[in-house]
Order: C-alpha cells, then structure tokens, then sequence
C-alpha cells in the first residue's frame, strides 16, 4: 500500500495545531485591551525606550474578553517608535510574571501601528503570501483599547520565538540569532554576513543578537564558510530557503531587508546542522521603504525605479557595502537559475493572476470600519481607501500596491530566464507494490532541459540528496531520447519526500514549483517489528539527563531494519484507550538506530518531550501509527530505581530487568550478567577516584563506558596485581559501565558519580 502526496512542510504540523491558527486567522478582527493601573504609563513606557531598557510595566489586559493579569509591555520596533506619537507598537509578554500564562499557545504578541503604510493591509498581506513558500509569521488585525479608551487598528504578528521555532523546525534550543544591528548604520554593513568584524567571533554582538544559550562560534562558521569557502555553503546554509527568501524581498519589494540595510531577518541553525533566514518586519513592503538597495540606487529610488529594481543588481552591478548572502550564492549558475524560477512561481500564483488582489479586498472589507475609527492613524481615511490602487502623497511617496505589482509583474515577465519553455510534466512513482528496503524509481518527462536532477530524503528535517535523472534507456525511462527521465533511489523507508529539477542554459524550473518548500512524498506502512519499543526507564533517578538537565522518564525506540524511517506517523501513549495521546515528531530514525522520548510530561518543551510519565508501578505503553495499527506494545511491572526494563536480545526479544544501555544496544548492557569472574568498584557512588579490586590472575582490560556506550577511559591491570585507583575527577555526573575483560572472562558492572 502506498500514497502519493503533494504536501507543505509543514502541513503536518498546523493539522494538529488548528487552535494555533485561530488567533492569526487573517481575516478576524481580533480586540485586545490593555489596563494600566499606573497613570503616567505612556510616561513609563517612554523612558523605558529612551534608555533603551528592555524592561516592561505591568499591566492587566483581555483577549476577546480573556482575562490575564500580570503582563509585561514595552514598545516594539526602532523606526516606527516616536515617544511624540500616541500610536506606538507594543510587544506583550503574557508570561511575564505568571509563568506559562498563554493565549491559544501564544506567550508573546507584537503589535504594529502601520505607521508606514497608508494601505494598512502591507504586513499582513506579505506575510500571507510568504507562508507559501517558507516557514514566516501567522498575521491580522487587532483593535487596540487602552483603559477602554480605542487606541486603533494594529497588525497583529506572531513573534519568532522558541515557540515559533518548535512549529517549524522541531527544535527550538540551536543557535538561535536575530539579524538587526544595535544602532542602524545608513553608511554601514549592518547585519550583511560579512568578515569586516574580524575573526574574533565577539566582535558580531552589534550586528547580531544571540537568542539561544550559545551559537556565536556557528555564526562564525557560517559567515566564514560564506565569504571563504562559497562551494561548502550548501553544508551550514539552506541555500534553497535563502533564495526564496531574497526572491520574496525582490518581488514584493521589500527594501528593508537584507537587501536594503541588511537587517530584519531571522537565522536559526536546525538539527541537519544549516542556518535557515526566516523573514521578518514586513511592514513596509510594497514599496513603502525606498531609501537604499546597497547597490545603484545606494541614495535612494523613485517609484518608477522600484518597478523596475533588478533582482540580479548585487551580481550583475555594484554592492556599495559586501552582500555576500546574495552575491556569493549567485555566482553559482544554478543557484541564480534556481532563484529566477522561484521568483517566477511567487509572480505567477499571486501577482499574475490577481489572487494577491482579492487577498488585498478581503482584508480591506474587513478593517475598514475600524480604520475610519482610529482617530490616531497616521494617514486619513481617504489615504487608506485610494492606497490598494494609487499612490499617497505624505511624508514620502507611497505607490498604490497594484500599481507597482502590474508594473513590476510586468518588468519581471520580461527579464532574462524568466521565459522559458522548460516542462516537467507526468511524474511517476514505481508502479509496483513495494516495502521499506525496496528500490524506489522516478519517471518524469521534461522537455528542453540539459539535466534533470531528483532531490530526495527521508524525513522533513533531514538535508535533501541529489542524484542526475538520465534519458538513457537505462533508468526505467523508455525509450533514449524520448524526453522521459528516470532515477532510482535505493533501500526507501517508510516516506520519501522528492522533488525535480530542470535547467538548460538560461533557465530553471522545479516540480512541485514550490520546492523544496513542498514536494512529493511516497510513503509505505511501517509493520510490526520494524520498529520497536526497546527499553524503558520508569525511575531515572542518575542514569542520564534530558537536554534541560532533568532526570526524566524516558522509553527507547530502535529502527530494526536497514532503511530510514520517518516517525511523523507513529504515536505513542500510556493510555490504550487514547493510542493518538502523543504523536511523535518528524525525525528520521537510522537504519538500526535508536531515538529516545522523554517521558517527562512536558510536550510543551517540544521536540521528543511527551505528555505523560511512565509510572513506576507499571503500566501499558502502545505504539501506533494514524490509522490505530498497533506497531508494538509492552505491558510492564513495578519498576526499580535506575534499573531498566529493555528487550534482550536487543530489538526483538522478550524484556528483562537491566543495566540501562541508553540509545545503545541492549545486548552490551547484559554481557557478564552471570559474572563470569568477580571484581569490586568502590566507591559507589563515587567522586573524584575510583578503586577497581579484583583476584587478578590475568592480564586485564578496564574499560568505562558512558551511557552512549562510548570508550571513556581505558587502563591495563598486569597479572597479579589485584588494584588499581583511577582519576575521575573530569567526569562528569551520572551512570557509567565498568568492563573488564581478558583472554578467558568478560564482566561489567553499574558505577554511578555523584
């Protein structure tokens, strides 16, 4: 059985969060209000920012009429800031002083005054076409009151936060940065990716902002490999991501941006080990922002120029200031090819064909009572309803938005690559019934491309490999010459997600276009045995920590075949009557690997936390896929402290009482059970020394292992001698194996530091 599926990224995910999507839905008009008990809070709120003090005041507010005390709020943003203006933006931590005090999932909101946009309609409307094409902010509207008094319309963005990140990446603790520098330098290399700090890695703190535990010595990497080694990009960037990103900034005309000041941009390093740029601050898009493109238009350009801004300035003219995020990634040929196309599929499916247009009326219907309201905008009642199509004459010359898109639409439709006429059409999976190890082939005909590539992988996070589709007659693909092209891709697992990709000399195109953002997928059923449920720890009181340092619950998965499985379709639960209790994520599991779940209670943690603990007087664990096929299952007994319950052999055989072999092989931990010779380690628990006693007739191996079963430290004892002490003072707290092993006996015992 098998499906064949045209699926989003992330599509996965937002089935599971609808209740996520509620609070952005774009086309709700949300009312939010806010209760200072201080009279003098603008005061406040305005010294906070001239000192530039990331502090809050406290205030009270409601959500559609859901209460929350004890919110922090400060102002948000740097340009749209003005303590003489009544209507500034907000940032809003719900958390602030109550911990895990959320709306709908959401600790934080970031509301924007529209300062910069007569249309009121900029951000929420950018971000809505972003979506398609990479993971970027949910946004609406929200109507602001201030002790009941209506303060105005606001755009409502979901923050890029850890949250964000969990979504999106799953993951949320990797190096983590937000492109702004401190202070904007308009005659400066802002946030652009480049080595002008030198090679000390803290020397990036005021370009960069670090919003993970660590990371500085990542962004170092990145930005060295970018500048030093471009033909290694491909290992620490998301090069494909990156040109939707500057594919997006150029059609829409979003200066302020990497592509104007170099700022307003997000880099968050996912577990395949690349930066991917997340997109940010889209308020004035469309033309608002004309002050510079850091190329020929350095000073400043008209509305007539941006109509005609070339994408391809920062490889074909000048960068005042390095853009090496463009201009190092466009001197490869396919990668400029790659962004034309993707720049080609956003003009097509939102500007080509008006869609952006009846997106653009929808939101107009639906705020323009509440901007005639809003007695504190920045622009008249009259701006608002000419802006969608004409320009408004204020502070600076804002274009009607479809104007300018009819008029960029119509420069791009004749730039060069732009037209082609390369097709891919009549992608084909193997006919035939396959299982996981089986060979997976890949027809296509494409007409008037000079190669044809297939990119595919395992899992959603995993980095996608690449192999040449040939019309040979070779490849399952007919005929040589007939425009059919064919690629295998050996030993599938369970889900393989796939996508094309033609060029000739001047042009490129993808199938699905929106790869690799979507692709295809071919997905097998995963059988019982396959993958098992391997070992459980029901009382970890210092075996190992989670990666917040807690001794947790935790169950142990292991891959018994030889191919890669995908476990976005598994769930597992303590609860037989609920087998959909917690799903796991989309990780890729090794062929004969090992993935391990915390079961600690705290899915809001993200990642591989569940939410249920294991109980110590046991219980029923049920591993099912999303059609309520049970997978595997382990009823167990009452359970012990640090003392595992674990198949042996490992994979498949029946469970036993056992030294835990954490993410390791259960068979390791069981070897010398019968202790075919006798030695004593003591202390245990132990500290900085450890005396290893033993009738030593032979000469003797000592090894310590780790949980992960790595070697960490070895010793040779000669024969006779019946001691040795060994120095443990480096190692760290927690549970380690002592082995010892000569010519004749093995055996192994449990040591603990503490």
């Amino acid at each position: 059985m098998n499906f064949r599926l045209f699926i989003s990224l992330c599509s996965f995910l937002f089935i599971n969060n609808l209740f996520c999507q509620s609070f952005y839905k774009t086309d709700s008009l949300r009312e939010i209000k806010f209760y200072f008990d201080q009279p003098n809070w603008k005061n406040l709120l305005d010294s906070l920012y001239v000192l530039g003090d990331q502090q809050r005041i406290l205030a009270t507010i409601k959500i559609d009429g859901n209460q929350y005390d004890s919110v922090g709020i400060r102002y948000k943003g740097y340009s749209s800031v003005n303590i003489t203006q009544i209507k500034n933006p907000f940032n809003v931590k719900l958390d602030y002083i109550i911990d895990d005090q959320e709306f709908q999932g959401f600790n934080k909101i970031k509301l924007s005054n529209c300062i910069h946009d007569p249309s009121f309609i900029r951000e929420v409307l950018s971000y809505q076409i972003a979506r398609k094409y990479m993971p970027s902010p949910e946004a609406n509207f929200v109507n602001l009151y201030i002790n009941d008094t209506l303060w105005g319309l606001y755009s409502n963005v979901e923050s890029v936060n850890k949250d964000f990140l969990s979504k999106h990446y799953q993951s949320r603790n990797n190096s983590f940065f937000k492109c702004n520098p401190t202070s904007l330098n308009l005659f400066g290399e802002n946030s652009n990716l480049s080595l002008s700090p030198g090679n000390d890695s803290l020397n990036y703190g005021n370009f960069y902002t670090i919003k993970s535990d660590f990371g500085w010595s990542d962004l170092y990497f990145l930005i060295d490999t970018l500048n030093n080694f471009k033909s290694s990009i491909n290992q620490v960037l998301n090069v494909d991501r990156t040109l939707w990103m500057h594919a997006l900034n150029y059609s829409m005309v979003n200066l302020d941006s990497y592509i104007g000041y170099a700022q307003n941009y997000y880099l968050y390093k996912d577990n395949a080990g690349r930066f991917n740029p997340i997109l940010w601050d889209l308020n004035m898009s469309f033309g608002s922002f004309r002050l510079t493109d850091a190329s020929s238009f350095f000073s400043g350009f008209t509305i007539p120029q941006a109509k005609t801004l070339d994408p391809l300035s920062h490889l074909y003219d000048v960068s005042v200031f390095p853009r090496p995020l463009m201009r190092n990634i466009f001197e490869d040929n396919r990668n400029k090819k790659m962004y034309i196309a993707h720049l080609k599929t956003i003009m097509e499916e939102n500007f080509a064909n008006l869609n952006y247009l009846d997106s653009a009326n929808k939101m107009y219907n639906t705020i323009d009572q509440s901007v005639f309201l809003d007695s504190n905008k920045f622009y008249s009642y009259l701006h608002f309803q000419i802006n969608l199509d004409s320009t408004v004459n204020n502070i600076i010359d804002y274009p009607g938005i479809s104007d300018l898109m009819y008029n960029r639409f119509n420069y791009l439709n004749n730039y060069s690559g732009y037209t082609h006429n390369l097709a891919i059409d009549s992608v084909r999976e193997s006919s035939n019934s396959l299982s996981i190890g089986d060979d997976l082939w890949i027809t296509a005909k494409v007409e008037d491309a000079n190669d044809v590539i297939l990119f595919f992988r395992s899992s959603n996070y995993d980095i996608f490999q690449e192999i040449t589709m040939l019309d040979d007659g070779n490849n399952n693909d007919g005929i040589s010459g007939d425009s059919i092209y064919g690629a295998k891709i050996s030993n599938i697992g369970n889900q393989t997600q796939y996508y094309l990709y033609a060029e000739n000399d001047s042009s490129g195109q993808f199938s699905p276009k929106r790869a690799a953002y979507e692709f295809y997928q071919y997905v097998l059923p995963i059988n019982s045995g396959e993958i098992a449920i391997n070992e459980l720890l029901a009382i970890n009181d210092n075996v190992v920590q989670s990666e917040y340092g807690e001794f947790s619950d935790w169950i142990e998965l292991h891959n018994n075949t030889n191919a890669t499985i995908a476990t976005n379709d598994l769930f597992i639960t303590d609860n037989s009557n609920n087998l959909q209790k917690w799903r796991l994520p989309n990780y890729s599991l090794p062929p004969n690997g090992y993935l391990i779940l915390w079961a600690d209670e705290r899915s809001n943690q993200g990642g591989l936390h569940t939410n249920f603990r294991l109980s110590n007087n046991g219980e029923q664990i049920v591993l099912s896929n999303s059609l309520g096929q049970i997978i595997d299952s382990i009823t167990f007994p009452n359970q012990s402290t640090n003392v595992s319950y674990a198949r042996i052999p490992n994979g498949t055989g029946s469970f036993v009482y056992n030294t835990p072999s954490f993410n390791y092989n259960n068979d390791f931990a069981s070897i010398g059970q019968n202790n075919q010779f006798q030695f004593k380690c003591y202390p245990n628990p132990f500290q900085n020394s450890l005396n290893i006693f033993l009738d030593n007739k032979k000469k003797t191996n000592v090894f310590i292992y780790d949980i992960h079963g790595k070697i960490i430290k070895e010793k040779m004892i000669e024969s006779g001698k019946n001691e040795i002490v060994l120095n443990t003072s480096t190692l760290k707290n927690g549970m380690y194996l002592v082995l010892l092993k000569n010519s004749q006996n093995i055996s192994i015992q449990k040591i603990i530091k503490n």
